[in-house]
């Protein structure tokens, strides 16, 4: 194969990784694994570090409404507001769920007691955060339907977090 026949870098990067391809992410891999080894104990330290944030992170429980609605699924509650409340020993949250497109929602929720306490929302690996006004008050906007989680962070230090359990909006 002569120089006017290999093609362009940007026509080589679409193509599919090939044999060749695969030989030299091979050898760069055992390179990396001489050169800059993964630690054995790594995913032991990983799971001790998650374990070590768990312990001080303080659980919301969900508190049930009366209505059952939230039991419900179906199109006839697809543009219907919720209202969820949690509890902690610490911080007592109440979100309220308004529909924002058809695959969208937006989040209003108040902390208390919550003045300018950091507020997470998780979905997946994504995590947005917003910081509460002096009332406690936040607000997510353009919010995709999901399993979802919020973590509050007091603004004084000496309050370990609050998660909420994780719930299907």
């Amino acid at each position: 194969m002569n120089i006017s026949e290999i093609p362009a870098w940007e026509s080589l990067a679409a193509q599919p990784i090939d044999a060749v391809d695969e030989r030299i992410l091979g050898r760069v891999g055992r390179l990396y694994d001489v050169v800059d080894p993964v630690p054995s104990d790594l995913v032991d330290r990983l799971q001790f570090a998650i374990t070590l944030d768990a312990l001080h992170v303080e659980i919301a429980t969900l508190q049930l409404s009366g209505t059952g609605e939230l039991a419900m699924r179906g199109a006839e509650q697809v543009n219907a507001m919720k209202t969820l409340t949690f509890s902690s020993e610490s911080v007592t949250t109440m979100v309220t769920i308004n529909p924002d497109g058809p695959d969208r929602v937006r989040i209003d929720g108040w902390a208390a007691p919550g003045a300018h306490a950091s507020v997470e929302l998780h979905q997946g690996s994504m995590i947005r955060q917003v910081v509460a006004d002096a009332d406690g008050r936040f607000v997510f906007d353009d919010v995709e339907h999901g399993l979802t989680r919020l973590v509050i962070r007091s603004a004084e230090a000496a309050h370990p977090p609050v998660a909420t359990p994780a719930v299907e909006i």
